[in-house]
This record gives C-alpha cells, structure tokens and sequence, in this order.
C-alpha cells in the first residue's frame, strides 16, 4: 500500500509539472507482457516493457552503440576484469536510491538458475563492489561483447526485491507468480501504473528521471488486440495511435490513407523450426522405438518440402526475406553464403523419407505459437499443407504465446516454430542460445533456447571460442565454421527474416528499430 501511494505522489506531482506538455502514446500488437520481473523472460515484448521501467549499466543509441546509463563510464583494468562508476543520485521509482549494492545484487540474480536471461550476462564470473558508487566486473575470459550484453541486464532494488521476497527470478516456465511479475520498481523513464492481463497496461512518466527524452510522451497506454483486424480498425478509428505489427494484408490499404503512416524494414529476427534430437523416442510422433528427427535425411525432406517462395507471397504478401541463415544481415557474424536456401522440391524430400525408412511418412504434432510473430499461425498452416504433400502428416497445436512458452520451454515439443532476434547485434547471441549444446547441468547461457537439444561436439567448441577471442578475423572465421557445420547438419530450418512495418497516426513520429522495440525515449505525439 505504501509503495502504491507514492506512485499516487509522483503521478501527481508529474501533472503539476504541465498537462499541455503531457502526450499519451496509445499502442498495441496481437500478445500481452508476460512478466514484468526484468530477468524472467527473454522475449521482445517484454523486453521493450523492461526497457521502459529498468535500466541497465549501458544502454543502445539510435546507432546501435552502447552508451552510458546506470554507468557513466568504464575501463578495462586487465582483460578480465572491467571496472564502471555508477551515476550518482539516481532513484528507484519507490525513492529510494541506486548504488553499488543494487548492482552487484542485480547481476547474480540475472545469472540465478530461473533467469532467462543469462545469455546477456554470459562469461561474468564475479561482480564486485568497490566502493557505493564503483563496481567490478570480473569475467571467465576476454569478453568481446561485454558492453552489448550488459544493455539487458536490468538494475534492480536490493532492498524492494528483499521486501517483497523476489531475490530470485520468476521461474515463468513452471507458471511461479511472485510480486516481481506483477510490479515493477526501476529506474527508468516510466513507471509501471496499472496492468490488466490481456486487456491493458498503463505506464506514466517517473518525474525523477535522471535524464530527460528526446520525445514528449508522458503516458503510454498499451493494449493487446490479437485479432488482425480489430488492431487495424482500431488505428483507423484513432482508438490507438501505432500498431507494432499491422495485418500484412491491410498495409497496401494503411498506406494510401493520409491519416496514416508505415515505419518499416528489417528485423533482425529470424523464423524457423526446430526438431526434438535428443530424446530416443519423440513423445508427439506415431513412430515408436525411435526418433525419426534425429535422422538428417528427415530434416533435409522436412527442409525441401517447404516452398518458401510461396509463404513469402501468399502467407506473408511479400513482407519477409526467405533465408537459410539464422543470423540476420545486420549482426555481426552474417555470412551470405549461409543465406542461400536448400531448393524446394518434393521429389528430393520424398526420396529422403523413403531412404530413411519412412516412404509412407509418419505423423507428428507441430507446436506454432498463434499470437507471437506475424502470421506466425498461417506459416503453420501453410507449412504443415506442404508437408502433407510428401506424405508428412503434422497435426498443427496452435496457442497463444503465454502458454506457448511454458510449453516448448520445458522441451515438452517434437516440431516447433520460433523466431529470434540478435538483440546485442553480435552472432555469439543466437550461436550460443539456439546452436550451442544445453549446459548439462541446465544452468547457465549455452543453449538455453535449444529446444530440440541440436549437438555437435565441433560447433560447441568454436562457439567456446568466439566467446573469448579477440581477434576479430579469428573470432569471425570461428562464427562462419559453426554456422557451416550447424548448416551441414541441417539442425534448425531457417525460414525467413521478417520485416517489420510499424503503421501509426500521421502526428506519431518514432525511430524505427531493428529489433522490434519501440523506445519511448524517440516517440513523439504531436
């Protein structure tokens, strides 16, 4: 009670500081914030909600550099270890104020066993407080993208997380339900008002903001429409003000209407599907005694039974780039020639099923998630019609992105679709999360989006290597050999880079980012 009658004083006091200044941003897309504990989910919508109430030691500008934040400055006092000043008077939303102990306490809970967040904060050893307003970082090995992971490792109170019982993550795959998910107490540009699961959220400006906006929102009012055409109509109808992911369908029609503008390009996401090639018996196949997916000759037929041409015309109306590649052109550690597709062709995909021993096919269940990525349900559907053309019969079990996770997330899956954004714009990030093997004691970064459990002794030890070498040609060729190998191996099935047109009233003005954050720091409502 105490903590929600302050919010009712700084709210307060940000209305006496103007009401003509004041802009409320009203937004939508088709899913809901699952968490708003800043290291219990590892996905884009909630990391753009982290963004808006916690901050981390650095943070991106609008060129993709990290800049400072809770830190003002760093330096590398030997290759280990990195020392960062923190700023100084800076207040959690509740009052109270930041120093060293919130950060040292912030960066061993983001590497506790439920975080899932740990890929940002891979290779720290020991983070250490010199004095209240000096930390250390000490890491396993030179760090070549220390400063681009540290952008998601969000500052938390010590003191609020200890009130409130939340010293550990929200383990948000075994559905725990903690203060922390439901709360939220940062430092950043907003605060957390209201939140109404599946209906909406309410975030307003933190008055004591260390450092002030380029933009003029005061407000943002957040509002998860899952049907495509209820977010359309209600742009149209001015009930919000941007749309992050307008049905593909209606853009051509977005366009031609003067009230209305498209923001757009490539995301650094790729969507593709992942196979069980761990278990000895996949648990949702008819096929017993065995794991057909553990078998490349399936994979390659799975691969060559897709026409990605047509999913890219019909599905998607030409708003994605069909690729073999799970690393986009604008990280580091793209190579084009892993961008080239296996062709589409049913009789090669026929005879590799019969060479493997399954000339009839078999059936199996797809996991698609039908409220995460656009038209994440249709690729299903089209994909799994294309399959059943080479006598694969895939049953899709389609659901909303809430239970979606939950479930693939416990590797509880035989087939299923994701997609995945480099949000630290470096390969490291999608080879160590989807390609390097899972830590065998299931802690830590590797793996941990590797839900087919995908393993290849050589892959594994030259990621090992890019994560320590310094050398960027030598750190680039070891990226480029186990993408080959992973490739060779055919062990996900790359579909394409989606491209994001944001759709928004003309008096909006946004910067438009790659990776699918709309960063309240740049938004204007005029």
């Amino acid at each position: 009670m105490r903590f929600k009658l302050l919010i009712g004083a700084l709210l307060a006091a940000a209305v006496v500081a103007g009401p003509s200044a004041a802009k409320t941003l009203r937004w939508a897309s088709q899913g809901d914030i699952l968490t708003f504990d800043p290291m219990s989910q590892n996905e884009s919508l909630n990391n753009t909600f982290s963004d808006y109430i916690y901050e981390g030691l650095v943070r991106y500008n609008k060129q993709f550099v990290p800049e400072p934040a809770l830190a003002t400055s760093w330096t590398r006092v030997s290759p280990t270890v990195w020392r960062f000043s923190l700023r100084r008077n800076v207040k959690f939303h509740d009052g109270s104020s930041m120093n060293a102990d919130d950060v040292v306490f912030s960066f061993q809970r983001v590497l506790a066993p439920s975080s899932n967040m740990k890929v940002y904060a891979q290779g720290i050893k020991e983070t250490r407080k010199v004095d209240d307003y000096t930390v250390e970082i000490v890491t396993d090995g030179p760090n070549p993208v220390l400063l681009r992971g540290l952008v998601d490792v969000k500052v938390m109170s010590k003191a609020w997380a200890t009130k409130h019982n939340v010293l550990n993550p929200q383990d948000y795959v075994k559905k725990e339900e903690t203060h922390a998910a439901r709360n939220a107490n940062g430092t950043g540009q907003f605060m957390l008002k209201s939140f109404e699961a599946d209906v909406r959220t309410v975030l307003v400006a933190n008055p004591n903001w260390w450092d002030k906006a380029e933009g003029n929102v005061t407000e943002i009012v957040y509002r998860p429409i899952k049907q495509d055409s209820t977010r359309a109509a209600a742009l149209l109808s001015n009930e919000i003000d941007l749309v992050l992911d307008p049905p593909t369908q209606d853009i051509p029609r977005l366009r031609q209407n003067s009230a209305i503008k498209i923001a757009d390009g490539t995301e650094t996401r790729i969507i593709f599907l992942g196979f069980d090639q761990w278990r000895d018996e996949s648990p949702y196949t008819d096929v017993k005694g065995k794991n057909p997916f553990k078998d490349k000759r399936v994979r390659q037929a799975l691969y060559q039974a897709i026409d990605i041409e047509a999913i890219r015309r019909a599905t998607m109306r030409g708003l994605a780039v069909p690729t073999g590649s799970m690393i986009a052109p604008q990280v580091n550690g793209y190579f084009e020639e892993f961008a080239k597709r296996l062709p589409h062709d049913e009789a090669a995909a026929k005879r590799l099923l019969s060479e493997a021993g399954y000339p009839n096919g078999f059936s199996f269940t797809l996991d698609c998630p039908n409220n995460r990525y656009i038209n994440d349900e249709e690729i299903c559907i089209a994909i799994t019609a294309m399959w059943a053309k080479v006598g694969l019969k895939a049953k899709l079990n389609a659901m909303p992105r809430a239970t979606y996770f939950q479930k693939i997330q416990k590797f509880d899956t035989s087939v299923y679709l994701l997609g995945w954004a480099t949000a630290t714009f470096d390969g490291l990030y999608t080879l160590q999360s989807l390609i390097r093997s899972p830590a065998a004691d299931g802690k830590g970064a590797d793996g941990n989006f590797n839900l087919g459990k995908y393993s290849n002794a050589k892959a594994d030890a030259l990621i090992d290597q890019v994560k320590t070498e310094i050398d960027d040609a030598k750190r680039n060729q070891a990226m480029r050999d186990a993408q080959r190998i992973h490739a060779e191996d055919i062990g996900h099935i790359p579909l394409h880079q989606q491209v994001i047109p944001w759709a928004m009233r003309s008096n909006v003005s946004v910067f438009h980012r790659a990776d699918n954050r709309l960063d309240g720091r740049w938004v204007r409502v005029d």
